[in-house]
């Protein structure tokens, strides 16, 4: 895993051990198998306020983000995700942003369902009045962070620099639907495949996994009579894990 995911750390490594494979290790374990690596920089914490964490389960975030193309062509990318389950609802990519275009987008996103309280947005001057009033009439309430503060609005700014740092960093997008086929194949892995920290560590959307096949002298191995398997993900930027019938 570390080979095939250079990007992965210790606790990702863990991670995707026990919740695909069943393999339970601690990330300190993992660390000392792992290949020499260049020394991490310190990463401060975005910590949420009482208010959103009281509401999460009722709160999405949105915000745009830019992608360059190999045409050095300017992408503005809308995202839209669920603050207490991490699940990245809606994703959406266009050269010239609009208050039109963005209200369409948040419609796509919240729909007819009435499971959302709140939608939590920045103070950029795309974010029209009449949009706040039709979302408002969907039933949900505007929150607007404080000026200046990208921390206020921290989960959807850390799932942007997510996108970045497992794809853009890696892939450079030629055209802009090339971009969105991006997000069309990294998506699902967010949210069915990727296992976060912050949900104990799960994933958005957890796949029932059976792992009643222990091997029956060690908690940390699985039956001789299974095998791991990986399937890539963006051609091999990433690789899903999964337990499979070995061949006989």
């Amino acid at each position: 895993m570390a080979n095939q995911n250079p990007s992965w750390g210790e606790e990702r490594i863990a991670n995707e051990l026990f919740l695909k494979l069943g393999i339970q290790v601690s990330p300190q374990t993992v660390n000392k198998y792992l290949p020499t690596r260049p020394t991490r920089r310190p990463r401060g914490d975005m910590r949420w306020s009482t208010l959103l964490r009281l509401y999460a389960q009722g709160i999405i975030a949105c915000d745009y983000f830019l992608a360059v193309t190999v045409t050095f062509r300017r992408l503005y990318v809308f995202v839209v995700i669920e603050h207490r389950s991490r699940r990245l609802i809606h994703c959406n990519v266009t050269a010239h942003p609009t208050a039109a275009w963005t209200l369409q987008q948040l419609r796509e996103s919240i729909g007819l369902q009435e499971r959302y309280e709140y939608l939590l947005r920045d103070r950029d001057s795309i974010f029209a009045k009449y949009l706040d009033e039709s979302i408002g009439r969907l039933g949900i309430k505007v929150l607007k962070s404080p000026p200046r503060s990208p921390m206020a609005n921290a989960i959807c700014e850390r799932v942007i620099g997510t996108i970045r740092r497992e794809c853009l960093d890696w892939l450079i997008p030629l055209s802009e639907s090339h971009l969105r086929g991006i997000f069309k194949s990294w998506i699902p892995h967010y949210n069915t495949g990727r296992p976060h920290m912050a949900l104990g560590p799960s994933v958005p959307d957890p796949l029932l996994a059976d792992f009643d096949r222990p091997h029956p002298n060690s908690r940390h191995r699985r039956a001789e009579s299974y095998a791991v398997r990986g399937s890539p993900i963006l051609g091999g930027l990433h690789h899903a894990y999964f337990l499979a019938p070995a061949c006989t």
